[in-house]
């Protein structure tokens, strides 16, 4: 029985990663105008953003690594020019598994933290790690847009950047913000539920109401989306929280789930199960 067990678990695991490849090689990657010369590139994996100017390029995360050319090219398209910076909003692979391909081509930023994580993968290559880190935010100047970097603590991981284009008023969340649905929070990585509802409500209060925003997964979208999931949020936290103080067990909170109001948030990766057993895990700590 557990030799069926462990072959059935090695033919998933290969199905799988056969699945994944060939999502990549038919995956095409899209071109969106968000704002000035910032566009929002999307495809399997976070969503990209880039900077297209005159003198050069600037790209916000590159999600997996066998979408690099493609990625490449559609940058080209915008324009052609050469690459400049690479900023990664924070360590996870879906938004720096290109880093080795363009890390050739311009320097990569990131919190201190992305570049610690990243390293401590047994698989890392060195070519794929930030050379440019900071504590708290760096600002990058390029033709006449002013990109400001800040790092928000313990949120989605404990190494979250949001990227602000200043002319262009287009705000890039990183995994800080999940338009498609409920959250991903990794809390073995530093994540924290109520961190990441400070940071959301941190964005809403520092940037402009009519800014154009870019999430890490899910459509250009504006600020009232990103006040409704902060709403979400707060809720989801209290609903929970009064539930653990009123001795109900994670079965008992997950029976009476989110209610109807939250219930269509459910998506691929975060269903309304793992969001509820997340809050659970870190509010009864």
């Amino acid at each position: 029985m557990l030799k069926k067990l462990l072959v059935s678990a090695v033919v998933s695991t290969l199905l799988s990663v056969s699945l994944h490849a060939q999502e990549m090689a038919d995956a095409d990657i899209t071109v969106q105008p968000a704002a000035g010369g910032v566009y929002m590139l999307q495809g399997p994996g976070g969503n990209i953003g880039v900077l297209a100017t005159e003198q050069g390029l600037l790209l916000v995360d590159d999600k997996f690594a066998p979408l690099a050319e493609k990625i490449e090219a559609a940058m080209k398209g915008i324009e052609n020019k050469a690459l400049k910076y690479i900023i990664n909003t924070h360590y996870h692979g879906d938004h720096t598994g290109s880093n080795q391909f363009f890390s050739h081509k311009a320097p990569i930023f990131a919190h201190e933290n992305v570049r610690s994580r990243l390293s401590s993968k047994a698989d890392h290559e060195v070519e794929s790690l930030p050379v440019v880190t900071y504590k708290d935010g760096i600002t990058i100047y390029l033709a006449n847009e002013e990109i400001q970097l800040t790092h928000l603590p313990s949120g989605h991981t404990d190494g979250d950047t949001y990227v602000y284009f200043k002319k262009a008023n287009v705000l890039h969340t990183g995994d800080l913000f999940f338009e498609i649905g409920f959250p991903y929070i990794d809390l073995e990585s530093g994540g924290s539920v109520k961190g990441y509802l400070a940071n959301v409500k941190y964005m809403l209060k520092n940037t402009p109401d009519d800014v154009v925003i870019i999430p890490g997964h899910g459509k250009l979208t504006d600020k009232s989306h990103m006040l409704a999931f902060a709403t979400m949020m707060e809720f989801s936290i209290n609903k929970v929280s009064a539930a653990l103080a009123a001795g109900k067990s994670e079965q008992q909170i997950l029976n009476e789930g989110m209610g109807e109001e939250y219930q269509h948030l459910s998506w691929e990766f975060i269903s309304e199960e793992k969001w509820l057993k997340t809050l659970v895990a870190d509010l009864k700590s």
